[in-house]
């Protein structure tokens, strides 16, 4: 596959100019490894554990060889199911923060080792509602685990094609089937670099089909200006940029707060599903039984019967010898 700084279909891609990749996805499914792939040295917290190691949104910047500049954020919390919403708020904001000129790529990463869910699809569908529905014009998936597919013979497209769930092809088809498999445990350096070139040319085709801008919505203009985010500006008034400050503050809380009832309706709808859907097979289940048991009890007393009446004619039959 191509690389950055190259023309593909007529579109040319400046060397030199910034990419922010911003990684999101669940804890365990190696964001934090993704991002020292890309970044090319261990700069983000990564190790086994029970519950997600990176405790904030972090930023890591890193050169290419071509001079392009790559800016990665790891961004937990977003997708912690038991995070309070005020959690989610502050990680929100500090994204935004973090990504002042806009994000030109969304990687949601998840690991072939672990079955997509219908709870991770309603994250996904919650970070949509925080960013805007339009984010998902931005979004790669790159799966983690490349080294398990490699060690059974297993190619991506077979992973995919076997078995896929239906919360994951629409996840996919969501992400316009933009994917990207890694291997975050390879040493082999010719490895590493062709998959961070494959995920670039991803990258640069999202860029391509935004028209070369990075995605940017009125959450971006409004916090840019604020006080804790960067210093005053122009000549504007203290107390009104404070209080304008004040009311998109509110305003952010109420969507947030709305989205984070509406993420945990949805899980909620999704378990009382799953067990409705239990409850029907065990009734059934104990239906079944239920018919297979009389069903049994019949055959035998049929064969009880049968079995006397041919007792009977022995008995008569040596009877009637004697």
């Amino acid at each position: 596959m191509g690389g950055c700084g190259t023309s593909i279909d007529g579109w040319e891609f400046d060397k030199t100019e910034a990419r922010t990749l911003v990684l999101i996805g669940c804890a365990g499914d190696g964001k934090s490894s993704t991002g020292n792939s890309i970044v090319g040295r261990n700069v983000f917290r990564s190790m086994p554990h029970s519950a997600g190691v990176t405790s904030t949104c972090e930023h890591q910047r890193t050169n290419l060889p071509n001079d392009q500049i790559l800016h990665v954020i790891d961004t937990p919390g977003l997708f912690d199911f038991s995070a309070a919403p005020e959690v989610v708020r502050n990680e929100f904001l500090r994204c935004v923060d973090l990504a002042e000129d806009g994000i030109h790529a969304v990687l949601l990463v998840l690991s072939v080792r672990n079955r997509f869910s219908k709870e991770q699809q309603a994250a996904v569908q919650s970070f949509q509602e925080f960013f805007g529905g339009k984010i998902s014009d931005y979004m790669i998936v790159v799966f983690t685990g490349g080294d398990d597919l490699e060690d059974h013979d297993v190619t991506l497209d077979d992973y995919l094609g076997s078995d896929c769930p239906e919360p994951l092809k629409e996840t996919l088809a969501m992400c316009e089937n933009r994917v990207v498999l890694f291997d975050n445990k390879t040493q082999n350096q010719i490895k590493r670099a062709e998959q961070l070139r494959e995920l670039l040319f991803e990258v640069n085709l999202v860029v391509e089909e935004n028209d070369g801008k990075p995605y940017t919505n009125n959450l971006f203009k409004k916090f840019k200006v604020l006080p804790y985010l960067q210093k005053e500006r122009g000549t504007m008034n203290f107390h009104d940029q404070k209080a304008n400050v004040e009311q998109d503050i509110k305003e952010l809380k109420d969507q947030m707060q709305r989205s984070h009832e509406e993420q945990f309706s949805r899980i909620t709808e999704m378990v009382e599903s799953k067990l409705e859907e239990k409850m029907q097979r065990l009734e059934k289940q104990l239906k079944m039984d239920r018919a297979a048991r009389v069903a049994a009890e019949q055959k035998a007393k049929k064969d009880q019967k049968k079995s006397k009446n041919e007792n009977r004619k022995l008995n008569d039959l040596l009877e009637s010898s004697m």
